[in-house]
């Protein structure tokens, strides 16, 4: 939000918060100009930004398209599932004045506090349905990705919760899983500390993540989570039976094959 009023596209950001504690340190550390009811920063704003759990985004919009529809105000959700939301909004009246978004972008942690500036600059922006959605709406929010150096992708919602079903959600419940068996098997703390690595850390990042944000999504996008899933445990159990036949060969031919990433990542 920082960079939006640093980059000239916002000149006033009101915050809308539940928690009283969160609010006051977003005052406080400049990153809204004044917190107000979600009534209220509506009727005050052109431009809402919905970025709480993706199950609340989609018990809020339509609410908030009632209040907007007929008018020129533009609302978005920066949420990681979009077929629920695009279910919820999809015959409303006002639908044009919506515009879903995902930014590919963000750390495990979560609050006021773990606001960074330049968060989004080169990373990607999915907008799903983009025909659905007016074209001053989808323009303004196609400008405010440019500002902050997004690479935009166009989806429609279904494929989009596919994709990041293999791609995100799924390293997430890897890492939680990961965090989850080394708590079980190592009951001290000081062996994680001493015998941690990088390739542990990198992998176990994710499992600092709120399980406020992340439940909701896990159940949202349930479907195609349990598709990746069943394929992830196929590929464990690959490397499993690899394991207990000492198949050195097989293991090679495995890994060989997970290394054609490097083609796609550098």
């Amino acid at each position: 939000m920082v960079d939006l009023r640093k980059r000239g596209f916002a000149n006033k950001i009101i915050g809308v918060d539940t928690n009283v504690l969160h609010q006051n340190i977003a005052l406080l550390c400049g990153l809204v100009d004044e917190n107000d009811s979600l009534e209220n920063a509506i009727e005050k704003s052109d431009l809402i930004i919905l970025s709480t759990p993706v199950n609340t985004n989609c018990l809020m919009l339509p609410g908030i398209l009632d209040r907007i529809a007929g008018t020129s105000k533009i609302v978005t959700d920066m949420g990681s599932t979009k077929a629920s939301i695009a279910k919820a909004s999809v015959n409303h009246s006002g639908r044009g004045r919506y515009v879903a978004v995902h930014p590919m972008a963000g750390t495990e942690y979560s609050g006021p506090l773990a606001a960074i500036g330049k968060l989004f600059d080169y990373k990607t922006a999915i907008i799903c349905d983009k025909e659905l959605s007016d074209p001053d709406a989808l323009n303004t929010v196609e400008k405010m990705l440019d500002l902050l150096n997004m690479h935009k992708v166009y989806m429609n919602s279904s494929d989009h919760d596919v994709h990041v079903a293999y791609i995100s959600h799924i390293s997430h419940i890897t890492s939680f899983s990961l965090a989850l068996s080394v708590l079980e098997k190592e009951q001290e703390e000081q062996n994680i500390l001493t015998l941690a690595g990088g390739g542990f850390e990198s992998t176990v990042r994710l499992a600092k993540s709120n399980g406020e944000t992340w439940a909701p999504i896990f159940l949202e996008n349930a479907q195609f989570i349990l598709e990746v899933m069943d394929t992830y445990i196929e590929k464990m159990n690959s490397f499993r039976k690899m394991i207990s036949d000492k198949n050195i060969d097989g293991l090679k031919a495995l890994m060989e094959e997970a290394n054609k990433i490097r083609k796609i990542l550098n």
